[in-house]
């Protein structure tokens, strides 16, 4: 717990007499707002919640951006250490990932608890009340879970407190965090700075160069790092210092690799997909036992401009790298000048500080004060929007005249303020500015100086309207959590949007068989057990389910509102549905029952997204070209024996590494123009999958021969990968058809495009 953090509620009442809830809220955006630092302010949360909720114990989680985890700055108890947990899993991972608070009265019953953490510290934990830290424009940065309430059960009211509360506290944490990073990134920069002023126009080995890899490798957010110097006497790049690989040391010709090549060419080379490059040789993780999955790399050159070396850098945590860790690497190796990168440095940190103030001045809420004499003194920019006015025609005038017809209930409230000095609160009010109504949620409460004497009165007006008429619409269709995104984006696409989306596509195989053997009865119960398990691995990615059609599912990734990386939560997805699938199957086959089979295609296209239907009947869906090819990729599956298949409109777009490979260019039914499809082969194991790496590349080299019309070398290298999975079934159907070729040429005009001719 922070120092200086051992009040209780301040002002506490009578024994037997609740604090008011607005009393509270207040008091926390006073000690939250006291508080300097980040871990004090988190700490007064953590005790002023525990305390209100009469709970044992609480820890407050903070989302990592950079590594999708909550992590704990505040626990209470005995156990203290660092808690990191993935943002989607967990109470509090479901809470963060939902953005809705949640109550579990019996912590071992339900699925999502965690029990390790008890069986670490030897804690008990019987219930858990837990809620989303979010900012006014809807983001969620955190949750905050309180466990074991003293002398009863949770129930609603304490979690609605809980939520008011975090919610009180989440935009002085949100700059505390924002401020918090800066300076974390301004002394990285600086630490990073120091040591390349440092460096002599010529290479020393040793202590310094380790200091200058083991930064790199922080400042860039990486795995590893390596520094390949050349060795002239053998013509051999050699592992002089290797951040993250202890002793091992690594010699190879310097003309060959990645590193080689940069070495010989003096280029760069920044690669998102290690195993996707041929220059890449995977001996090297087979050596160390690493698994690379994105490389930068750069020439390292002295005073006099000769290459000596090459700066490797792989695995940025977050995905691949980017433009700006290319140019920090390239300004290390060459040792730009330091007065350039001050000069760059301050402008970023220029930059946070302009971003952290006009951050501070967003606030959505009305802040009008009022004076002794009744005159209003001040109003914010949110209060000047919401009140139809101007710094003008408010400021200095009193509040009597300001406020009058509609809106003279403000000045009745605050003469009750003033009296019983209690602060007051009006939800789900009307109010009339410039002939428009508008919906307010109003808090009037008394301003009191140290000495306890009164100074006039705040009232702060939340201007509900937009929330009021997004929720009436939208509750006749759209799950709440879908609903809470789009009144946090601000846009109204009710009546249609086109938008860049993600379409996810499952079927499950034989269907018709299994419902025949299961009856009706066992039909539906096994599609509800199948569907539960579905839908949680779409909506832990974000998704959105469209529709069940039959046993099929459609979702979509990137509506209502887009996350910027909705192809990569499509594709998690995918591979999450044929993980739980196995272990569903594995389940059913010790019953005695059929394994269920399914395929999945994923495509990105433009759709048009909205509010289709009738005005009985409404259904919020997208329409468009790029649904019917995720549909006719599912089915697709089942000639290529796949389980994921891929279009090249969403592979394009992937930030994050998968195993896959490119397996057609395909004209689908009901389509003219071929499409590139790529499997994706995550889910599997090396049980399932032995050799896939290499199998991968036998195949990307059969299929590199086989667009060339060089059925021997094609069918070799698909034979090649069959005898390391003799279980693959698309290396073994471009086998079948390299024969089909080699006896029926296609001739000079064949371009490579299989046309399908089912669905």
């Amino acid at each position: 717990m922070a120092t200086g953090s051992k009040r209780s509620l301040a002002a506490r009442p009578p024994a037997g007499e609740a604090i008011p809830r607005a009393a509270i809220l207040l008091q926390v955006a006073h000690r939250v707002a006291e508080a300097e630092k980040l871990d004090d302010q988190l700490a007064a949360l953590i005790e002023m919640a525990t305390q209100a909720i009469g709970a044992d114990r609480g820890t407050l989680f903070l989302n990592d951006p950079e590594t999708h985890e909550l992590y704990s700055r505040v626990a209470q108890g005995n156990f203290r250490r660092e808690i990191r947990i993935l943002n989607h899993t967990g109470i509090a991972g479901h809470v963060f990932s939902t953005g809705s608070g949640l109550l579990v009265d019996d912590a071992y019953a339900d699925r999502r608890f965690n029990r390790s953490i008890d069986q670490q510290t030897g804690y008990r934990t019987r219930n858990i009340v837990c809620a989303p830290i979010k900012t006014m424009r809807g983001e969620v940065i955190g949750a905050i879970e309180l466990l074991n309430k003293r002398g009863g059960k949770i129930s609603r009211d304490d979690l609605e407190l809980l939520e008011a509360m975090a919610t009180e506290a989440a935009a002085l944490l949100q700059r505390s965090i924002f401020m918090e990073k800066t300076e974390k990134e301004r002394q990285r920069e600086s630490e990073f700075m120091s040591v390349v002023s440092e460096i002599s126009s010529e290479i020393q080995l040793g202590a310094l160069l380790q200091k200058i890899m083991a930064t790199v490798t922080k400042m860039l957010n990486a795995e590893r790092s390596t520094l390949f110097v050349n060795d002239e006497k053998t013509n051999e790049l050699y592992t002089e210092i290797g951040e993250g690989l202890g002793a091992t040391q690594i010699r190879f010709p310097n003309h060959l690799g990645i590193a080689g090549a940069v070495f010989t060419s003096g280029q760069s080379v920044n690669i998102p997909h290690a195993y996707a490059d041929l220059r890449f040789n995977p001996g090297f993780d087979k050596k160390t036992g690493f698994f690379t999955r994105s490389i930068l790399c750069t020439p390292v050159v002295n005073k006099d401009g000769k290459i000596i070396g090459v700066t490797q850098v792989l695995n940025r945590r977050g995905g691949p790298f980017t433009v700006e860790d290319e140019a920090r690497l390239k300004a290390f190796s060459a040792q730009v000048s330091i007065a350039l990168e001050n000069a760059k440095l301050f402008d970023e940190v220029q930059n946070m500080k302009n971003y952290n103030e006009a951050m501070l001045e967003s606030m959505s809420n009305a802040v009008i004060t009022v004076d002794e004499e009744g005159r209003i003194v001040t109003c914010n920019a949110a209060g000047l929007r919401i009140a139809r006015t101007s710094p003008e025609v408010i400021l200095r005038k009193p509040a009597a005249e300001f406020f009058t017809g509609k809106n003279a209930w403000i000045i009745e409230r605050q003469k009750q303020v003033e009296q019983a000095g209690k602060l007051d609160v009006v939800m789900d009010a009307e109010m009339e500015f410039g002939g428009e109504k508008v919906s307010v949620n109003a808090t009037t409460l008394p301003l009191i100086n140290v000495k306890q004497k009164k100074l006039g009165t705040m009232v702060m007006l939340e201007d509900i309207s937009e929330e009021k008429r997004v929720k009436s619409t939208m509750a006749r269709y759209m799950d709440p959590a879908i609903a809470d995104q789009l009144m946090a984006s601000g846009q109204d696409v009710l009546g249609g949007l086109s938008s860049t989306v993600t379409i996810l596509f499952s079927d499950i195989r034989s269907f018709t068989t299994l419902t025949e053997q299961l009856g009706a009865q066992g039909t539906v119960g096994l599609l509800n057990e199948y569907f539960t398990l579905m839908v949680d691995c779409i909506q832990r990615e974000g998704g959105m389910l469209d529709k069940f059609i039959g046993d099929a599912i459609m979702a979509a990734f990137g509506i209502p509102v887009a996350k910027g990386d909705d192809g990569d939560r499509a594709v998690r997805a995918a591979v999450a549905m044929i993980r739980e699938l196995t272990l569903f199957n594995k389940a059913r086959v010790s019953r005695g029952l059929k394994p269920v089979e399914i395929g999945i295609g994923v495509n990105t296209d433009e759709v048009v997204s909205g509010n289709i239907g009738s005005p009985k009947r409404m259904n919020y869906t997208i329409i468009g070209d790029g649904v019917n090819l995720a549909s006719r990729l599912e089915a697709a599956n089942k000639q290529y024996h796949t389980r994921i298949l891929v279009s090249e409109y969403t592979y394009k777009k992937l930030k994050g590494t998968y195993r896959s490979r490119e397996v057609d260019s395909v004209v689908v039914q009901g389509k003219t123009e071929p499409a590139v499809v790529y499997e994706v082969l995550d889910y599997h194991t090396d049980e399932t999958f032995p050799n896939l790496m290499e199998a991968l590349n036998q195949f990307k080299h059969g299929l590199a021969e086989y667009r060339k019309q060089r059925w021997d070398q094609a069918a070799a290298a698909f034979r090649g990968a069959l005898r390391l999975n003799p279980e693959d079934k698309v290396s073994e159907m471009y086998v079948e058809r390299c024969e089909y070729f080699k006896a029926h040429p296609p001739g000079d005009e064949w371009d490579g495009v299989w046309v399908m001719k089912s669905k």
